[in-house]
């Protein structure tokens, strides 16, 4: 009788479909992913913004993040634990909770802008907008965390024009160039075996 692994297969054999690795590694793609980013981190920048200096600065900055304890008290949360938690942790530390949430979108969007830790910066959007629909605000977060989860399953598409795209660009370089010089010491020693594997294994060491 064959086990369950058997029966079910191996994970790691199945294939995805082609237009799916297309998708992940495609230039063309690579544009409106871009823009989807860039989009998404302009309005996590004008939100923090608006806490960090603008209208929402005296709730957020100041008053002791009175706009987080009100809405953290007088909110409609998802399940009743959640509200636990939002009157017990949330209300009493909402000064410094205020100042890390508007520093926070305003980091956040910058990451996206620029393509920077591009991954991070979409999973710290999911769980900034995890936390608000928690606490009773729908709004248009739903529609956010459509873009941070397609920008997060396609991130290499999606950071390639961007920071993260040029500092992989260089450690792609970089590699190649300790790779060729592997190379020339062990085409250049031919003949001394035993030299050639000590200066292998240092250069190897270094880099």
């Amino acid at each position: 009788m064959a086990s369950p692994i058997e029966f079910l297969g191996e994970p790691a054999k199945r294939h995805n479909l082609r237009v799916w690795e297309w998708l992940k590694e495609s230039k063309l793609m690579a544009l409106p992913l871009t823009a989807a980013r860039c989009w998404l981190g302009v309005m996590w920048i004008e939100a923090g913004a608006a806490k960090l200096w603008g209208a929402e600065n005296p709730g957020f900055l100041h008053n002791s993040g009175a706009a987080v304890a009100g809405f953290a008290a007088h909110g409609v949360p998802a399940y009743s634990w959640w509200g636990s938690f939002l009157h017990s942790f949330v209300v009493p530390n909402a000064g410094w909770i205020a100042i890390m949430v508007a520093v926070a979108e305003y980091a956040i969007g910058l990451a996206l802008v620029s393509g920077l830790f591009t991954r991070v910066a979409a999973v710290g959007s999911l769980a900034l907008l995890f936390t608000y629909v928690m606490s009773g605000t729908a709004s248009v977060c739903a529609f956010y965390a459509l873009f941070a989860i397609v920008i997060l399953v396609f991130w290499r598409t999606s950071s390639w024009i961007g920071a993260d795209g040029l500092v992989a660009s260089y450690r792609q370089h970089h590699k190649g160039e300790h790779m060729h010089f592997r190379l020339t010491l062990g085409r250049g020693s031919a003949g001394t075996a035993g030299p050639v594997h000590k200066t292998a294994l240092t250069v190897r060491f270094l880099g």
